[in-house]
């Protein structure tokens, strides 16, 4: 008994420690998301990503990196975008850029994992983007794109006013905008957040070494002696895995970095981040806008696209000597609340989320603002919500056993 509630602490002590370590960064992250999402429209966009040509696809991952968002607000922009004429190549590229090519994530990869992590998920998602477009050349699904054409509603939305950022910029409506696209950023992240670390924690203090040595075969060798069949496991299993969870991107990174700790190579960990996009919540959003077999298709586009982008990055950073060293590498044992730098960032950035929630239900409550987000299960979403009061509950508990009991 006395050893489950030392676990129980120490899980709970992790978990709030991981989310205080990055809560500077969420709020940075979504703080310039929203900024980009309202003062950037799509009409320009759709203008220009009619073909899939090279000019298109580049514009196609240029406009998603600019409109960075999480995978669901992704899925609903790449949709609108197709449905008014932008070639299919491209809303794929603006969907995989508007994912992995976002500041938040980068931001909160490089505390918990490295700067060559960092490196491998800009380069990758632009390596992603080209292996999806060189299989949709290849394969040319001219008749499955025409349908999933039809299965969009083709009534067209209006416009928003197409004022320049300059107007925008001075307009006290447009920052109350800002002010509830930043709420609305944390309203569809807090549930996979709370999940995520929670469970992060719970892998650190109760998962033994062996259950990740039986999943991901030959781990904690190092990174320079896995064999190409070992790779190969390692960036299917790590896809695989997060397939059957219902944790975005963000929330998956603590998780990353626990992998990456035990011993699971750079090629699977960079696999498993990469995975946000080809999870079962999303496969049935693509299914209800396209059909089931257009779904399918940009699943074994995507999928196909992640394993060959995280071979090739295990291999060129090997073959320049980059890869990260994971050996007694351990985020659990760092002490996350002393007063340094994060202390502080967390401070000042607490203020700038104070301002902007001001600036969007105080100063701005009569401003209306609506974004079109993709059709989310109620099933998944009120199971989610359960989870996280179960985690905030968990955790609770778990502090209060750490810090009076043990």
């Amino acid at each position: 008994m006395t050893d489950f509630l030392k676990q129980w602490g120490e899980a709970a002590y992790t978990s709030t420690g991981f989310f205080w370590m990055a809560l500077w960064a969420f709020i940075l992250g979504y703080a310039v998301s929203s900024l980009i999402q309202i003062f950037v429209t799509e009409k320009r966009m759709q203008q220009t990503m009619g073909d899939a040509g090279g000019k298109s696809m580049f514009l196609g991952t240029f406009f998603g990196f600019i409109s960075s968002s999480c995978s669901f607000s992704a899925l609903a922009t790449s949709k609108s975008l197709f449905q008014k004429g932008a070639s299919f190549a491209s809303s794929i590229a603006f969907m995989l850029a508007s994912t992995n090519l976002v500041v938040e994530l980068g931001i909160i990869i490089s505390i918990f994992l490295g700067w060559q992590f960092v490196v491998g998920e800009y380069v990758g998602g632009i390596l992603l983007i080209l292996c999806s477009w060189l299989l949709i050349r290849l394969i040319n699904p001219k008749k499955l794109i025409e349908k999933a054409r039809k299965n969009l509603d083709q009534k067209q939305d209006e416009e928003e006013g197409t004022s320049s950022i300059k107007k925008k910029i001075k307009s006290s409506e447009s920052w109350a905008k800002v002010g509830k696209q930043y709420a609305m950023e944390w309203k569809m992240v807090w549930k996979d957040v709370t999940v995520g670390f929670t469970i992060a924690g719970i892998v650190s203090a109760f998962v033994p070494d062996s259950f990740f040595q039986t999943l991901f075969i030959n781990t904690g060798e190092g990174q320079d002696s896995f064999g190409f069949f070992t790779l190969l496991e390692h960036v299917i299993v790590g896809p695989v895995a997060a397939f059957l969870t219902f944790i975005g991107s963000m929330g998956n990174i603590p998780l990353a970095a626990l992998l990456f700790g035990k011993g699971v190579s750079f090629a699977g960990v960079m696999a498993f981040i990469f995975s946000d996009l080809v999870v079962f919540p999303v496969l049935r959003i693509n299914a209800k806008y396209y059909g089931w077999k257009m779904s399918l298709f940009i699943l074994f586009l995507l999928f196909t696209s992640l394993i060959g982008t995280s071979l090739l990055l295990h291999y060129g950073f090997s073959l320049f000597d980059l890869l990260p060293d994971s050996s007694g590498k351990s985020i659990t044992e760092s002490d996350h609340f002393k007063i340094d730098y994060t202390f502080f960032l967390n401070i000042a950035f607490l203020i700038v989320s104070g301002i902007l929630i001001y600036l969007g239900f105080f100063k701005g409550k009569d401003v209306m603002h609506h974004k079109e987000m993709a059709p989310k299960s109620p099933i998944l979403e009120k199971t989610l919500k359960w989870l996280a009061f179960v985690c905030y509950v968990w955790l609770a508990g778990g502090i209060i056993v750490k810090l009076i009991i043990l």
